[in-house]
């Protein structure tokens, strides 16, 4: 395998980076949310391909790197659900009553 061809996953992994980077700063706050869920769907769907690889029972170093991806699938599919909880939060109204509109001055 030559030098150029060897390197090539890793300017693709480079450049997917910073298109990330670029998408994600260029998302409104509405869409944060929404954004998030599909990524914790997607999260989701890697947890279920890491419990499949960790119980394929194809030696020791395939359960062991299958352990290593359900654990940070798990903790992944975890935090983001709490920051979705965290943000949708935020839009909840308050439980008190509206406040009266100020009296007008009398003259």
């Amino acid at each position: 395998m030559s030098e150029s061809a060897s390197l090539q996953p890793i300017y693709v992994f480079v450049l997917a980076g910073f298109v990330g980077v670029l998408l994600i700063a260029r998302v409104p706050a509405l869409l944060h949310t929404p954004l998030m869920s599909a990524t914790n769907a997607i999260s989701a769907i890697s947890l279920v391909g890491s419990l499949v690889v960790a119980g394929s029972g194809h030696g020791t170093l395939a359960s062991i790197l299958g352990f290593l991806a359900v654990t940070s699938a798990t903790i992944n599919v975890v935090g983001g659900f709490l920051i979705t909880d965290r943000m949708l939060r935020m839009f909840h109204r308050s439980s008190r009553p509206p406040r009266a509109p100020p009296a007008e001055p009398k003259t």
